[in-house]
């Protein structure tokens, strides 16, 4: 994502319970946002949370994008009652996989945001930053 600014997890709490659910809703969104095999509509929802034009309680009542999510969530379901045993099988080992190591980056980022306050007096992660090109 390229934005001039990128919004904060603590930007999140509105509609999160606590800092690790707002780390993982900020993760999320920039998935979503970079995912290009994603709904346009659901790209752009993300992005426009990311960049703080949109507030996610409002992102979250807006028809086009809670349409957009029913939509994959239909998909998602459709597919998956098409699989058979050993593709049900096999996508749980996927996601095994893929899950220990999303643990393992979750891990790096809250040892990022936790960190001790630094001799540049900030805490956690970098600023983001707009990448010319």
């Amino acid at each position: 994502m390229t934005a001039d600014r990128e919004i904060q997890d603590e930007e999140l709490m509105g509609i999160a319970h606590d800092s690790e659910q707002a780390l993982r809703l900020h993760r999320s969104l920039r998935t979503i946002a970079d995912a290009t095999s994603l709904d346009p509509a659901l790209r752009d929802m993300a992005r426009a949370v990311l960049s703080g034009r949109v507030g996610v309680e409002d992102a979250f009542q807006d028809a086009r994008y809670t349409e957009a999510v029913h939509q994959r969530i239909h998909e998602i379901r459709r597919a998956a009652d098409d699989r058979t045993y050993v593709e049900r099988r096999q996508s749980q080992d996927r996601f095994a996989d893929w899950d220990a190591r999303q643990q393992a980056e979750l891990d790096r980022e809250r040892a990022e945001r936790d960190a001790p306050v630094g001799a540049s007096g900030r805490r956690g992660r970098p600023a983001q930053r707009r990448v010319s090109g």
